[in-house]
């Protein structure tokens, strides 16, 4: 069996000798002043209290990043909503309006750009086409030199045969201008297999335009795409909607008033997260926050339920200071369970925080050591004791209740040796003192 500590069975020992001892403690005390307890097993609890208030644990603000009137509120105060779920609409007409007249830019521009490409496949097949003529162009070039080379032959030979006097000046004549005919149609082969070239060229050039036309026509495309991108992501934003499940808490908006979110976004609902768990904002002293921990036990009352006790666990001690009054307190959050959702937001909560236990030891009531005795002018030294008892220092001198209150320790309590021996020392020290106390009053 564990042994009560030392330091207090001395101290209830020397607490009951005084009542043998002291002049005018053994008094017979009135009828019902007193209650008397057994030390008894059991929990010791060390506990904090303070004051906090219940909050859901994520509170989400839902706004509008639109202005607008409001044509339509699909939600009221403690309806259960899911994420994504439509709340609130504002008017769409001039949403709708700027998104047709966005789409129509956009088409006109995919449309140009199709234009665009086209030029730019009628170029490409212009240049292959000049290609291929330049060489037929290089071709015929090089069928008429090869015709120039024949038909200078010929006139050579003519002439000659004219000088030997075997041919007439007539088939020389004809091989002449045969030769002159080659000769220009060769200029003519090379001036278009350089015209061929030029074309080519200017070709090029009109192709550089085409694809600068068609990067030019894109870019203004992917501007009427974002332009009619950002107008469908404000007629979405049009229509108010849940970002989480949870229950609307408030309601600032009603049917036909204007949102106007110029500057901020106005607050159009309040919705919390989930209500079966929530939490606890306490304001605990600085003398007391170094006893508090996380994950330590607490216990809770609110006033809505008046009786019971609500159970929670210390979830957080946050660092940051406030100075309320002068005095210094920091907010410490109590995570709760709220299965059947009977405890709301914003309730007031007193709130005991369980810092220290002890099981199963001997405790005795905090009266015990707190009890203080009667003033000693109501019973003077040498009076008679009740029931025509010794006078007061002579009976106490002899010692003999204290005798007794010390077997009842022995019997009741069970100390160790040494814890004994150190009861019996202060017995001791208190009967010499008591002794010569008394003695100083008889002199007196």
């Amino acid at each position: 069996m564990r042994k009560l500590p030392t330091i207090a069975l001395v101290l209830a020992a020397v607490g009951g000798a005084a009542l043998y001892f002291v002049p005018g403690w053994n008094v017979a005390p009135a009828e019902g002043s007193y209650r008397t307890a057994k030390a008894e097993r059991g929990e010791i609890v060390a506990t904090v209290s303070a004051t906090g208030t219940i909050n859901p644990t994520t509170t989400v603000i839902v706004g509008s990043q639109l202005s607008g009137q409001v044509v339509e509120i699909l939600a009221d105060y403690n309806s259960e909503v899911k994420a994504g779920q439509v709340v609130a609409r504002l008017n769409q007409d001039q949403i709708r309006a700027r998104l047709d007249a966005a789409r129509a830019d956009l088409a006109q521009m995919r449309a140009q750009r199709l234009v665009s490409e086209g030029q730019i496949e009628k170029v490409k097949a212009e240049t292959e086409k000049a290609r291929a003529a330049q060489v037929d162009m290089e071709a015929q070039v090089t069928r008429n030199e090869a015709l120039l080379a024949d038909t200078d032959r010929i006139f050579k030979r003519q002439n000659d045969l004219r000088t030997r006097g075997f041919a007439a000046d007539a088939a020389v004549d004809t091989a002449r201008a045969t030769r002159d005919a080659q000769e220009a149609a060769l200029a003519s082969a090379r001036a278009q297999v350089n015209s061929a070239k030029a074309a080519i060229v200017g070709l090029a050039a009109d192709l550089q335009v085409a694809q600068a036309n068609l990067a030019a026509v894109t870019a203004q495309g992917q501007q009427r795409e974002a332009a009619v991108r950002q107008i469908e992501v404000d007629l979405s934003n049009s229509e108010i909607k849940s970002p989480v499940n949870g229950v609307i808490v408030q309601r600032n908006v009603e049917l036909g008033a204007t949102v106007a979110a110029s500057l901020q976004a106005p607050v159009l609902f309040l919705i919390a997260d989930d209500l079966s768990r929530m939490e606890i904002a306490a304001n605990i002293d600085e003398t007391d926050i170094g006893r508090i921990k996380t994950g330590q036990r607490a216990t809770f009352t609110v006033n809505a339920f008046p009786g019971r006790n609500f159970d929670g666990v210390v979830k957080q001690v946050r660092l940051g200071s406030q100075n309320v009054q002068n005095v210094v307190i920091y907010t410490t959050i109590i995570s709760i369970e709220n299965p059947r959702r009977e405890l709301l937001p914003g309730m007031t909560a007193n709130l005991r925080v369980e810092t220290e236990r002890r099981d199963d030891v001997v405790r005795i009531p905090n009266a015990a050591l707190r009890w203080r005795p009667p003033s000693l002018a109501e019973q003077p030294i040498g009076a008679a004791g009740p029931a025509g008892a010794p006078a007061g220092p002579q009976r106490r001198a002899s010692g003999g209740n204290s005798g007794e209150f010390l077997e009842a320790i022995k019997t009741e309590i069970k100390p160790g040796a040494d814890q004994l021996r150190e009861i019996e020392a202060a017995f001791a020290d208190m009967r010499k003192s008591f002794m010569a106390g008394a003695g100083d009053g008889d002199a007196g």
